[in-house]
């Protein structure tokens, strides 16, 4: 069966019409409009009638939408930020304009099921899709499916704190995260934690690109920024596994992409583990940018592998 998915994020929304093995045919960027909400609601249309245009089967095309944050399950509405959605039901607003409901879902949840289904989680039981980009969040499945959840979202762990014990050892300081917390995991190793920690070590600003790639090369001070990332990156992992015991982690977004990570991370993830704990697999992502919008397909057929 021929299906779309449409992964909606801050920058641009993305397009992806699939083949019946969920290999992409085609994919369409457009800019996303932050400003008004008709704008929006008027783009996220057009890409589907592309999609549906694309495939020829204009009103039967299954297509499904990811979206960053929350999504209420009692009343649709979305409440996400950075985008003019937040507070409405985007379903109800799209079916408006194309005369169909389509299913909206939790962007990371959406990456999970992809990654779980013919992905880097594949085979296994309890796959959590770890996302360490701009920010931090992450989805669950079980045996490749994903769970009713109370508020509609993601495992929002990216706003779990770091244990004291871990930024005593660091010494670094507390910073105050965007959701007016302090000490949230997300300021320590997101995209933007782990350029903070440079610029805390290094006394300049600079980005987590710059740090991985002088890292890599063997200069020490930035090697030294990267142990230090990771190993804070593994106290996180070794609370997910407490909370969750999933038997693999996928990690996505850009963070993902550093060369060798998830073997990176296994070291400090050991020594980390309690007693005879198992540690889970660590993977990335197999399907990388695509899955945001691949799971969303997967949502709309109702499929799984």
């Amino acid at each position: 069966m021929i299906c779309g998915g449409i992964d909606i994020g801050g920058t641009k929304i993305e397009a992806r019409l699939f083949s019946e093995d969920l290999t992409t045919l085609d994919l369409r960027r457009v800019p996303t409009p932050t400003e008004r909400l008709d704008d929006f609601i008027d783009v996220l249309a057009a890409q589907v009638r592309w999609l549906e245009q694309l495939s020829g089967e204009r009103r039967e095309l299954p297509v499904g939408v990811a979206l960053p944050g929350l999504i209420d399950t009692r009343t649709g509405r979305a409440f996400t930020s950075n985008l003019p959605a937040s507070g409405h039901d985007i379903g109800a607003l799209l079916c408006d304009r194309i005369g169909r409901r389509l299913p909206v879902m939790n962007d990371c949840q959406a990456f999970t099921l992809s990654e779980a289904n013919g992905g880097a989680g594949e085979g296994f039981d309890t796959v959590i899709g770890l996302i360490l980009g701009t920010g931090v969040s992450a989805g669950l499945t079980f045996s490749g499916r994903l769970t009713k959840r109370l508020n509609g979202s993601a495992l929002e762990v990216g706003h779990i704190m770091v244990p004291a014990s871990a930024v005593l050892e660091q010494g670094l300081p507390l910073w105050t995260c965007g959701c007016g917390r302090v000490g949230c995991f997300e300021q320590y190793i997101s995209g933007t934690g782990l350029a903070a920690i440079g610029k805390h070590r290094l006394g300049r600003p600079m980005r987590a690109e710059e740090i991985v790639t002088a890292a890599l090369s063997g200069e020490p001070n930035f090697a030294e920024v990267l142990s230090e990332w990771l190993r804070i990156a593994a106290e996180f992992l070794l609370i997910i596994q407490l909370a969750h015991d999933p038997d693999c982690i996928v990690l996505g977004g850009g963070l993902a992409r550093i060369p060798g990570v998830a073997k990176r991370l296994q070291a400090p993830f050991q020594a980390l583990l309690l007693g005879e704990m198992q540690m889970p697999a660590i993977r990335t992502a197999m399907h990388g940018d695509s899955s945001g919008a691949r799971g969303a397909a997967i949502m709309a057929t109702g499929r799984t592998f």
